[in-house]
């Protein structure tokens, strides 16, 4: 049976030692209460709740789903009971305002949890992920009265919240968008359209599921210039509860490859009750507060993806007997070897603890640039801004990429009994791929990467980022330990730039350089930032060792994945190198109608 340990140790590695979380709260106001003691109070309680109560729920999920009846859904066994023990922890207002009965700590500690939580049992996560993204919508975007009404009960885990863009002739081309909103006499809108694709669109877990809903008015421009975005509640709220139920049903569950326990469900709004959200037809850039921090969650499935195949690959590798080591027995006792000691096998481990470790590191970094965009200086919070903007897709396209091949290699290891449901590691593989699909895909984050983001800024976004890399090899450019990280690192990262000035020349001629080489790019992109990171954690841990501990095991072992990761990782650049040089005339010379079967 797959089994769940939240990595602690790890955890507290890269947000103590690698980031230095302690001077980063010092340095932010409103967290005060962020200290040492109760951050890792905080933590072991999160991590008892997501491995005693959220990772058996796992399998349960998957193998029952929701089950749909006239319009209700119902959640898989001791799901709901599960989330009622959620809220009575407080969990979902950890890092919200005080004002609507929030914790007030720091977004990058929720982060940490989110993490726990999501390994432990994704498809039950998704449920308070997409009430995290509906609150930060309202408190940055709702009034006053708004905040009032729906804030506190979503903060208080009572409502819960999704977000609705898709509809069944448009989904990432939001432009084409064709749900109404017709103002009333009374300030509000009947929002009437179809929906599709709403995960925890509907469930039995909350009293209530307020939607948060991009439509049209009446007299909107065409396209994404038009569009607003409003508030459509499940039930409308009444004094301190809710009242009359509103015009808004799910029509069906969709049947899908995984992710079971979540309910994906079509929703129709029939002449629904809404309220606009910020400015009339300026939906969409109130909407990326949704889905930017759905993009960083969904970053963090790909982590989860990961650390979860790790982990269970790991414990199988050690106890299967399985032909003897190369270089003779390495269990004499037994009939065979256990597998972990054949080099194949070490490849996909350490493949998985490269992808899982390294991208804690992207992610809780980027999570302490959520901190400093909501609590910094306006100078430092512009700084914070632009480089959150720049790692965001690399984070959420880069890390579920390589977080489905983590799972890929979960499958590999257990060999036939990896493709058997009772290990999980099927599960694993289908919940993992519609990470890649979510939030925007792979090729849409990779546009909006090195289209949007560092082409149109001539590169300003991409320098923000190599320039950190750049100081940090200059810091350790004499360390003689470090030159195996610094010298590659280095040279990439000079590369970084050159590749893009190239791409750039190239599009000024012919814009669909941008579209060929945007994939490679990112995923060059990722794997060099990576290396940035395993590097900042290689030297971390050599000088703990330097220092002497009585953890020289967990620190050398960092070293050593560190290496890995640079020797047998990161060469995985030059082909895409190859690739982004090659051109767009080897994907768009063929005509259309040359494409037949």
């Amino acid at each position: 049976m797959p089994d769940y340990k939240a990595p602690l140790r790890d955890i507290q590695f890269v947000m103590n030692e690698v980031l230095e979380s302690d001077k980063h709260y010092a340095s932010l106001p409103g967290c005060e209460d962020a200290t040492p003691d109760m951050i890792s109070a905080i933590l072991e309680e999160g991590a008892k709740f997501s491995e005693r109560v959220l990772a058996p729920l796992n399998q349960v999920g998957d193998r029952e789903g929701c089950q749909f009846n006239d319009g209700e859904v119902t959640t898989p066994t001791g799901f709901k009971e599960a989330y009622q023990q959620y809220v009575e922890g407080g969990w979902p207002s950890l890092a919200h305002d005080p004002a609507h009965g929030g914790q007030g700590l720091p977004e990058s500690i929720g982060t940490v949890i989110s993490e726990m939580v999501g390994t432990a049992n994704w498809s039950w996560g998704m449920y308070p992920g997409l009430s995290h993204g509906a609150m930060n919508t309202l408190s940055e975007h709702g009034t006053d009265e708004q905040k009032h009404t729906y804030l506190t009960k979503l903060v208080s885990g009572e409502w819960t919240g999704t977000m609705c863009l898709t509809e069944p002739h448009c989904g990432t081309d939001l432009g084409m968008l064709r749900t109404k909103a017709e103002p009333q006499a009374d300030g509000s809108y009947k929002i009437t359209g179809t929906k599709i694709f709403i995960s925890a669109g509907e469930h039995d877990m909350a009293d209530n599921i307020i939607h948060i809903v991009l439509a049209r008015l009446p007299d909107a421009p065409a396209g994404t210039k038009g569009i607003s975005l409003f508030i459509v509640p499940k039930f409308m709220p009444e004094g301190d509860g809710i009242g009359a139920r509103n015009g808004v049903a799910c029509g069906s569950l969709e049947h899908k490859m995984g992710i079971h326990g979540n309910a994906t469900c079509v929703m129709n709004f029939d002449a629904a009750t809404g309220y606009l959200i910020g400015p009339p037809n300026k939906g969409l850039n109130c909407m990326f507060t949704f889905m930017n921090t759905a993009r960083l969650g969904t970053a963090l499935q790909g982590l989860a993806h990961a650390e979860w195949g790790f982990q269970n690959s790991l414990v199988y590798a050690k106890e299967r007997l399985q032909m003897r080591s190369l270089t003779g027995p390495k269990n004499p006792e037994g009939a065979a070897d256990p597998i972990i000691v054949h080099p194949a096998v070490r490849n996909m481990l350490l493949t998985q603890k490269a992808f899982a470790e390294g991208g804690r590191a992207l992610i809780y970094f980027c999570a302490q640039l959520v901190d400093k965009v909501k609590l910094a200086s306006d100078e430092e919070k512009a700084e914070a801004d632009a480089l959150l903007a720049f790692l965001t897709p690399i984070a959420k396209a880069f890390l579920t990429e390589v977080g489905f091949e983590s799972a890929n290699h979960g499958v590999q290891v257990f060999g036939g009994h990896g493709f058997i449901a009772e290990w999980g590691m099927e599960q694993n593989v289908r919940d993992a791929r519609i990470s890649m699909l979510y939030e925007g895909t792979t090729q849409i984050q990779a546009l909006d990467l090195l289209g949007r983001k560092v082409l149109m800024s001539q590169g300003e976004s991409l320098k923000g980022f190599t320039k950190i890399v750049h100081k940090f090899c200059k810091a350790h450019a004499e360390d003689e330990q470090m030159k195996p990280f610094i010298e590659p690192l280095a040279k990439l990262n000079q590369e970084w730039g050159e590749l893009t000035m190239k791409i750039g020349m190239k599009a000024m001629q012919d814009r669909e350089e941008v579209g060929a080489a945007a994939v490679d790019y990112l995923m060059y992109s990722g794997y060099v930032s990576l290396a940035y990171f395993w590097a900042r954690m290689a030297a971390k841990a050599q000088n703990a060792v330097a220092a002497g501990t009585d953890e020289e095991a967990f620190y050398k072992a960092k070293v050593t994945t560190a290496n890995f990761y640079f020797q047998r990782i990161l060469p995985r650049t030059r082909g895409h190198v190859e690739i982004m040089q090659s051109g767009a005339a080897n994907l768009m010379d063929m005509d259309v109608e040359h494409f037949v079967f």
